[in-house]
């Protein structure tokens, strides 16, 4: 893809407006470039654009993922190598907007092509972790693959899980997979990357009054629709930033003022990791802006 804009920046620091603005004054659509907001049910939650600014312009990949699937970055890579495939960015200019780091890394670098992972496999290794737990799975995997086994902590279930799927089903070490890099699948030199990096005293402001916002619009309710899934909670969907604050409230484990200032704090946190993220990561090609500095932008 030519002539493509890359909007990365930290939660709540108005990215998805300097999209929406690019892509009306541009004639543009835009794409999802976060994990979170790629999944149904979380509509509020995960700050998805509203149904009026999704019909303002096209956009493509926002909620379009069940929660009981674990979506990964190589399977967001292969949803918009169909939509190219498809025709479905020749005419309009394309914005990528988000805070997924990894997903932007993708998109301009390209990453390993992982095996497709049956899901009789993936559903073993997901019982064999709630049997038996992220301990006994990683002496697993340090025993059939002790080089990736050695990089990773003994509770970092999901990444020993997606090991141990890998190795079954291909016999090869995901190591060797991730070796193997793939292409870019934009053109480097005519897109434009801004990454957006707001003072920090405002962006805990916006944070914090979008929570008190999100709480207005339903976030309990689209919990509650969650939960009654019955999914595994070590499942992505589930570790979504409020998600088990407030459903530890209506399990009466904490008071409902005590479950916020803890979804409100690890949002901050979160935050603060995805902006560390962004400075040491993202190289000189990328932009950097205050949010105010969005609307002075030419398309």
């Amino acid at each position: 893809m030519k002539n493509a804009i890359l909007i990365a920046g930290p939660t709540a620091s108005g990215k998805s407006a300097l999209a929406l603005d690019l892509a009306e004054r541009s004639g543009g659509i835009i794409v999802n470039t976060d994990s979170m907001q790629g999944y149904s049910v979380l509509d509020v939650l995960t700050a998805r654009p509203s149904a009026a600014e999704l019909g303002r312009v096209p956009h493509f990949l926002y909620g379009h993922v069940h929660p009981s699937v674990a979506y990964s970055t190589g399977a967001w890579l292969r949803d918009v190598t169909k939509l190219i495939d498809d025709g479905t960015f020749s005419e309009r200019p394309v914005i990528f907007v988000g805070g997924t780091g990894l997903y932007f890394r993708a998109l301009a670098e390209g990453i390993s092509d992982m095996p497709e992972i049956p899901q009789s496999i993936r559903d073993r290794w997901r019982h064999e972790l709630k049997e038996q737990g992220a301990a006994r799975l990683h002496s697993i995997l340090l025993r059939e693959d002790s080089a990736v086994a050695m990089q990773l902590k003994p509770t970092d279930s999901q990444r020993i899980v997606r090991a141990l799927e890998v190795l079954d089903a291909s016999g090869r070490s995901i190591a060797d997979w991730q070796a193997a890099r793939g292409r870019p699948l934009i053109d480097r030199d005519s897109a434009r990357f801004l990454v957006i990096e707001p003072d920090r005293a405002e962006l805990v402001e916006r944070i914090e009054a979008r929570f008190d916002r999100m709480l207005d619009k339903g976030a309990l309710d689209e919990v509650k629709r969650l939960v009654a899934l019955g999914l595994d909670p070590d499942l992505p969907a589930m570790k979504a930033i409020g998600v088990r604050e407030l459903q530890a409230a209506m399990a009466e484990q904490m008071g409902f003022p005590e479950a916020i200032e803890r979804a409100k704090i690890a949002t901050r946190q979160y935050a603060k990791r995805q902006a560390t993220w962004f400075r040491h990561q993202l190289g000189p090609e990328w932009q950097r802006l205050h949010p105010s500095a969005g609307a002075a932008l030419p398309v």
